[in-house]
């Protein structure tokens, strides 16, 4: 069991502050595609609407209702998504994934800020909620690719 110390440590200064300033919040009049996901154990949930020109994603906004820790993901991934493609997606989720459960490296840029969760990795029941908004994002553009 963790300690008090520990949870403390889990909460820096640095993951309340990105928790507290969420880029892109709210809805988009005419998204290309929007996805809800929901962490079964916690209950965190994220929705994302994303513009995408079958290349990159060209709007986004988001709807986060999670711990800090999912919200501080969806900050950090909110200030670089507009931009990015498929691949880049896939990519930064896999590695958030592996740098979680496998001490895998940190994402590369532009998602090295997620760095910032690595005290997490300790915290499984904390993983889903974390991994929402990139686990989102990967299948809103798959469903604009297949629409």
């Amino acid at each position: 069991m963790s300690s008090d110390t520990d949870l403390i440590k889990l909460y820096s200064t640095r993951i309340l502050a990105l928790a507290a300033d969420i880029p892109a919040l709210g809805r988009l009049d005419n998204p290309d595609a929007t996805v809800m996901k929901r962490s079964p154990l916690c209950g965190s949930t994220v929705t994302v609407d994303i513009g995408f020109d079958g290349e990159k994603i060209t709007d986004f906004a988001q709807d986060v209702k999670a711990c800090a820790l999912g919200q501080a993901a969806a900050s950090l991934v909110g200030e670089v998504a507009i931009g990015r493609t498929e691949a880049e997606i896939i990519s930064a989720r896999d590695q958030l994934l592996a740098m979680l459960k496998s001490n895998g490296p940190i994402p590369s840029a532009p998602f090295e800020g997620l760095e910032v969760l690595i005290p997490a990795r300790e915290y499984k029941n904390r993983h889903a909620s974390i991994m929402l908004v990139l686990e989102a994002m990967v299948t809103a553009i798959s469903e604009t690719k297949s629409a």
